[in-house]
């Protein structure tokens, strides 16, 4: 399933989660490695939708809230360093609208 392009990503999720350093589940440090800062947030956020317009989404549970979906590919940076990540995300049960949710760094098998 394609994860589709107007799909919601929360400024809240890029600007107070993502590019944050945190004591627990840091993921600013992974993403500064690809040039992925709180002085460029849109960058982060074009490179996820660009992720979701060629990756297909692969269906990950669900809950009260709706359906999870993983979109697994690389995030190109600005400094042209690419990472690889999943992104999850969720289809709203409430209306049926997509919702980024996070990404973590892709582990292989």
């Amino acid at each position: 399933m394609r994860i589709p392009e107007d799909a919601l990503i929360p400024d809240d999720k890029i600007n107070r989660y993502l590019l944050v350093q945190k004591a627990r589940n840091d993921k600013s440090k992974f993403l500064a490695q690809a040039g992925f800062t709180l002085e460029n947030p849109e960058v982060l956020i074009a490179a996820i939708q660009s992720l979701i317009a060629i990756g297909e989404g692969v269906e990950d549970g669900s809950n009260e809230y709706g359906v999870f979906y993983q979109v697994a590919g690389e995030l190109v940076g600005v400094n042209g360093v690419s990472l690889s990540v999943v992104t999850i995300w969720l289809q709203r049960q409430i209306d049926r609208k997509f919702q980024f949710v996070t990404l973590k760094p892709l582990r292989e098998p």
